[in-house]
């Protein structure tokens, strides 16, 4: 009997510069037992060089899903999403936005930029299970990324 050749996980990239909140994502994904691979930059700028491979990061596999916060050194999380979209190459990753805010003009602008979901941080650890779970189904679905 042939044995089953373990699921590829896929790559995930999280943008966000908050060590506790970047701590949050890390210690749901593994109670949630979520096959991928976490992979974090601090801000936009740093997203887009990871994105396209840049020098520093041309070896970053392409990701199945993109972790956004809003609030970021630099540019901001709706800059980095429009960038994001306006590149050919990129504009089929799917982006979840994490944000602190709950502003009606930031949930819009993430929607009229294409934003997968808008998720409210702090989420409770349960919820964020359920995102992972979520986000997991997803990536399996979509055949484990690369």
């Amino acid at each position: 009997m042939a044995a089953r050749p373990a699921p590829t996980s896929a790559a995930v990239l999280l943008v966000d510069d908050d060590a506790g909140d970047v701590l949050m994502i890390q210690e749901a994904l593994l109670q949630c037992r979520a096959r991928c691979r976490l992979y974090q930059v601090p801000d936009g700028e740093q997203a887009l060089q990871f994105l396209r491979r840049e020098p520093g990061f041309v070896q970053a596999p392409r990701p199945a899903l993109i972790l956004l916060d809003l609030r970021m050194p630099g540019s901001t999380g709706l800059d980095t999403l429009a960038a994001i979209r306006a590149d050919d190459g990129l504009r089929d990753i799917p982006v979840v936005v994490l944000s602190t805010s709950r502003s009606p003009e930031d949930v819009r602008g993430a929607y009229e930029l294409d934003a997968s979901a808008y998720i409210v941080k702090p989420a409770d650890f349960d919820g964020l299970a359920a995102i992972v779970r979520e986000i997991d189904t997803f990536i399996g679905m979509a055949g484990g990324g690369s």
